[in-house]
């Protein structure tokens, strides 16, 4: 089971290829917010609508000095179908190695239809300028996140 991050902690480096193989770093956000949020798997229901969620307001995020990274198990390639298919405006990032996902406390044991499995915990963390974590959120729900996320972080209000 990996550790989850606690507030104060130094957000674990990452560089992970997007939907084009471009390389992209936590380190290329710094002096940014940055929302890393950590889903199973592009195309899915939940994930679909997580991501559209975060597509819709990522004007209003930005604007309030976030950058907004999505981070999955998927190759590339799906991220890339994913984008195109749902019209996404999110930075989406591969970890089929699940190293960063590890490092982020989203991947270990969790409950799934009442039984215990290995998979993708779906996690927000929030990292400052600094690069150090803000907030870490665990088991967070597919649907409403963002909206709570809008209201929680005071952005557009």
């Amino acid at each position: 089971m990996s550790e989850r991050l606690q507030p104060g902690d130094k957000a674990p480096a990452f560089t992970l290829p997007d939907a084009d193989g471009k390389q992209v770093s936590l380190a290329d956000h710094l002096g940014r917010k940055v929302i890393v949020y950590f889903y199973p798997a592009a195309l899915t229901p939940g994930c679909t609508k997580q991501a559209c969620d975060f597509t819709d307001n990522l004007e209003a995020f930005a604007g309030a000095g976030y950058d907004v990274i999505g981070i999955s198990p998927d190759k590339p390639e799906k991220l890339g179908k994913f984008r195109e298919t749902e019209d996404l405006k999110v930075t989406l990032l591969s970890d089929p190695e699940k190293e960063t996902l590890t490092a982020y406390g989203a991947f270990g044991e969790k409950k799934l239809y009442g039984k215990t499995v290995t998979g993708v915990i779906r996690s927000t963390v929030i990292v400052d300028e600094q690069g150090n974590v803000e907030h870490a959120l665990y088991n967070v729900k597919a649907t409403g996140h963002v909206a709570k996320l809008l209201r929680d972080l005071e952005v557009g209000a």
